[in-house]
């Protein structure tokens, strides 16, 4: 595919190295930030491709009156504002550049604790406002602190290094953190309960997730020490904000810095910025030259690749190979990241090594971007930042994940199957799952039992004693609270020995639904797991 012709529109402001890239390459560039509604979709109707930062919103509708375009690149890691499904549907590959603002986010997280911990926010408008307050603005020093981090990936593991620098010590909490990369690291790992008790400093480094969302409360503030500092500079909605405010107000939270909020531009009545011991900047962890930079190159060297060399680097939702085969790896590819997402929220523990069986037909295929597809499923819910096609080998191996591949002829009673099997510490659990009618995806074994899932929507997965009732008490139980039930199927390991009782539905599975089907008598545990 030649470049010569093709135009690529820049929506959004990028910085010249990436638009020098471009038009080296023979592209005719765009670069129009700001657009009216009406400007843009005009723009954008004959575009071959876009590039956009977090300013244009690229909707289903947008995309529709896209009549030529090929990829849609972000420079950066969020894609909040692109309708990937969407893309997908229409052919669309969208990639991003996920890593390139890594240290810059760490750096602002610990500039914000530095300043947080020195009030210097406060201290520097008292001097510009006339006064000397000398005795107002008693600090604490950050040496010999505890800094407790909510999820080690790529930031929280540089901001880690820069802690550690200045002598703090780092606890961290993460489930997916092996013990020996948290020895390498230095760190000491810690369950969420013990981190709140023994941490000064908290910061969340974790995506905005159901299982995150809210993940410091009242609830967890009441068991932290008093006069903890926290900051946010990962996500708006991992604290509650509202929470937050009030243990602000009684000091039982001495100080606390965000630079995402739940709703932004944040609101001037938000009661967070009425405090004095609260400081905030308007999300711009990852503004930094060097950092717009490193997007800028990255996306646009992304974009000449696919266009010129059919590679597609950086891509969320297609992996890289030959477009002649995809039609016939794309539901294999979709099953495999189904099975290896299932994996990563039935799992308990941290991940240490993936085994990724291949058995029949689909040995003839190219197996290395399943596998990558397996890893992709495991990651994706657990990381910071969206795990790819092309980042999931390295996130993998940067958190010591061991991977292996195994091919087999024989799969049994079907024409293909894939098996993941993961290990974490002394326990091993394993998925398999094959495709019906050569493109329809069917889960197949959870651990010991044989099963016929359908992989999508909400899971409810009930581990139980096999005895008379237990399905007449889930089904009481959702139906109380109006959860619609699409489909169940009931395995059972052998009679009056353990079963596994599977539930799909279009909702989501509340708390209360949860502890009050495992307060049951004869279940053994209640696990959940979105598959959307």
């Amino acid at each position: 595919m030649a470049a010569a012709g093709m135009k690529i529109l820049i929506s959004d402001s990028l910085s010249k190295q990436g638009v020098d890239a471009l038009e080296k390459a023979g592209f005719t560039v765009v670069v129009k930030s700001k657009m009216p509604k009406d400007e843009l979709f005009k723009e954008i109707k004959d575009a071959d491709g876009l590039i956009v930062r977090s300013g244009t919103k690229v909707t289903e509708e947008l995309l529709a009156a896209a009549e030529k375009l090929k990829v849609v690149g972000r420079a950066g890691s969020g894609l909040d504002n692109v309708d990937t499904p969407a893309a997908t549907r229409r052919g669309i590959v969208v990639m991003n550049t996920p890593g390139g603002n890594t240290v810059t986010t760490a750096e602002h997280t610990m500039s914000m604790i530095c300043a947080m911990s020195r009030r210097i926010p406060q201290a520097t408008a008292s001097v510009k406002s006339g006064k000397w307050e000398k005795d107002k603005f008693m600090g604490v020093e950050l040496y010999n602190k505890v800094l407790g981090i909510i999820g080690a990936g790529q930031i929280g593991s540089h901001l880690t290094k820069m802690a550690q620098g200045i002598g703090m010590t780092v606890v961290a909490f993460d489930p997916y953190l092996t013990p020996e990369r948290a020895e390498r690291m230095g760190v000491t790992m810690l369950d969420l309960d013990e981190l709140f008790r023994r941490a000064d400093i908290i910061s969340v480094h974790t995506p905005l997730t159901p299982e995150t969302k809210g993940i410091i409360n009242s609830q967890a503030i009441a068991k932290m020490k008093p006069g903890v500092l926290i900051v946010n500079c990962a996500r708006g909605g991992i604290i509650n904000e509202q929470d937050l405010c009030d243990a602000l107000k009684t000091k039982r939270v001495a100080a606390a810095a965000f630079d995402v909020f739940e709703e932004e531009p944040v609101k001037p009545d938000n009661p967070l910025l009425a405090l004095d011991n609260f400081i905030c900047t308007p999300h711009i962890g990852a503004q930094t030259t060097e950092a717009q930079e490193n997007v800028a190159i990255g996306i646009a060297e992304q974009i000449v690749d696919y266009f010129t060399k059919g590679v597609a680097k950086g891509a969320v939702n297609i992996p890289s190979v030959a477009p002649e085969l995809l039609p016939r790896l794309q539901p294999f590819l979709t099953l495999a990241e189904k099975l290896g997402s299932l994996q990563t929220q039935l799992l308990q523990a941290g991940l240490e090594r993936v085994t990724v069986e291949y058995s029949g037909e689909v040995t003839g295929l190219s197996i290395a971007p399943l596998t990558i597809a397996v890893l992709k499923g495991l990651l994706n819910p657990i990381m910071e930042h969206p795990v790819n096609y092309v980042n999931a080998p390295i996130v993998a191996k940067e958190r010591g994940i061991e991977v292996k591949e195994i091919k087999s002829t024989d799969a049994g009673d079907f024409t293909s199957l894939i098996r993941v099997r993961v290990e974490a510490g002394k326990a091993s659990h394993q998925v398999a799952g094959t495709l019906y009618h050569k493109k329809e995806a069917r889960i197949t074994e959870i651990d010991q039992f044989k099963v016929e899932v359908v992989p999508e929507g909400h899971m409810l997965l009930i581990h139980n004693v096999d005895r008379p009732g237990v399905i007449g008490m889930v089904g009481k139980v959702l139906g109380d609270r109006a959860i619609n039930i699409l489909r169940m199927q009931c395995a059972l390991e052998k009679r009056g020995g353990d079963a596994l009782l599977i539930i799909g539905s279009d909702t989501e599975f509340p708390a209360a639904v949860l502890n009050e089907i495992r307060a049951s008598s004869n279940i053994l545990s209640v696990k959940v797991a979105n598959l959307s």
